[in-house]
This record gives structure tokens, C-alpha cells and sequence, in this order.
């Protein structure tokens, strides 16, 4: 049986992914803060819940993330910024999926396919951003995407067959976006999670380390 890890588990996206994967059959890992006690911003705390598992895991997705962190919302201007709410973001939105990457090195196989895969944000690409605001969040989510540039090119030395990859789900109705979906269009999370896992089955090695949205089509940097 094929085995897989969640951070994140108890999210909209989190838990929609932990169901997809067990109704294909797979093992799933779940682990999330509210429900096991992991803060992906601690790394003795990362290193405590992954070090708890073993064997081999050729899926690991990290779910975690955050708009909103103790009442810091997405900046509309820079008059806005505050360093508390910026470190917040980077904290969450960067530090934390580091230090898993860092610890579940360990899980993928060294001789198989596998792949690693971070939850990103359209609005961190560089590229794309035309409409400014959401300082925090936008550098926190590039900076993120960065970490993942560099895991890949490391993941290709020691593990050939692995991919590594940014993923923008699309916007998902969850409590995570409730506040700011307005008139947006929004997928439920079911179909969210269904969308991220095709994309996560038909990547290849020689697309590690790139940033790609729902439907597998390459954002920008």
C-alpha cells in the first residue's frame, strides 16, 4: 500500500486531501495542530511528529498556512505593515513548511518516485503581481516558493526520482478565505483537493522545482 503524509490535516484542504488519498486506496499520515499538536513553527515540534513515523512515504503534501494570524490581516498599503504580523507570516507560511521539508527528508525513498509538495499562493508570484497589497503574505508565500526552488535542485542529488513542487489550489471555500472570497469564484475543497492530486500524479522529475496551479499549468515566479 502506497503511503502518504498530510500537514495540515485538519484544514478545508487538509482533511479534503487525507480523504481523497484514502478513498484511492492509500495510507495516510495526517497531522495537524489542533488535532495532534504539531506547530510547524517550532522545529522540535516538527522533529518530534515526524520523527514518530516510519518507513517510506512517497507522498508529502503540506497543508499549512494562513491569511490571518493573531488579528495581523493582509495589509492594503504599506502603511499597514507591522513587523509582529510579518514575522507571524513567515513564521507559518515559510519557516514551517522548511522545517517539515527539512524532517521529512528522511520519509521519501531514496530509489522510487516520490513527491514533496507545498501549498503556495497565486499572489506570492513576483511576476504576477499587478494589484500590490497583502505585503506580509505575498513575501511570505515568494520566499516559500524560493525554499522550494532550492529543495528541488538538493532532492535531485540524493533522491533522482523525487519531485518537488509549489501549488496554487485555486481559491478554495474554507475558513482560511471566508473573509475575503467577496464576488471571487470559489471550489469547494473536495474538488480542490481532487485537483491538486492530479497535478501531483502527473508531474515528473524534470519539472521539480516548480510552481504550478490547479490544473498544472506553470505560474509564474
Amino acid at each position: 500500500m502506497q503511503r502518504a503524509v498530510v500537514i495540515g490535516a485538519s484544514g478545508g484542504i487538509g482533511q479534503a486531501l487525507c480523504a481523497a488519498l484514502a478513498a484511492q486506496g492509500w495510507q495516510v499520515a495526517g497531522l495537524s495542530r489542533s488535532r495532534d499538536g504539531l506547530d510547524v513553527t517550532s522545529e522540535s515540534s516538527v522533529a518530534r511528529h515526524l520523527g514518530a513515523l516510519d518507513g517510506v512515504f512517497s507522498r508529502v503534501i503540506i497543508a499549512t498556512g494562513a491569511l490571518e494570524i493573531d488579528g495581523h490581516t493582509p495589509e492594503k498599503a504599506l502603511k499597514h505593515l507591522s513587523a509582529d504580523g510579518m514575522a507571524a507570516q513567515f513564521a507559518l507560511n515559510t519557516i514551517g513548511p522548511a522545517l517539515v521539508m527539512k524532517h521529512a527528508l528522511r520519509l521519501l525513498p531514496k530509489d522510487a518516485p516520490s513527491v514533496m509538495a507545498a501549498l503556495s499562493a497565486r499572489v506570492g508570484s513576483i511576476g504576477d503581481n499587478r494589484a500590490g497589497g497583502w505585503h506580509s503574505y505575498r513575501a511570505s508565500k515568494a520566499a516559500l516558493n524560493q525554499i522550494i526552488r532550492g529543495a528541488a535542485i538538493e532532492l535531485r542529488r540524493s533522491h533522482p526520482q523525487a519531485v518537488c513542487v509549489a501549488l496554487h489550489p485555486g481559491t478554495v471555500a474554507t475558513p482560511f478565505t471566508e473573509k475575503y472570497l467577496g464576488r471571487h469564484p470559489a471550489v469547494a475543497p473536495q474538488e480542490a483537493a481532487a485537483n491538486l492530486l492530479r497535478v501531483i500524479d502527473a508531474v515528473t522529475p524534470e519539472q521539480s522545482g516548480q510552481f504550478f496551479d490547479w490544473a498544472g499549468k506553470p505560474v509564474a515566479w
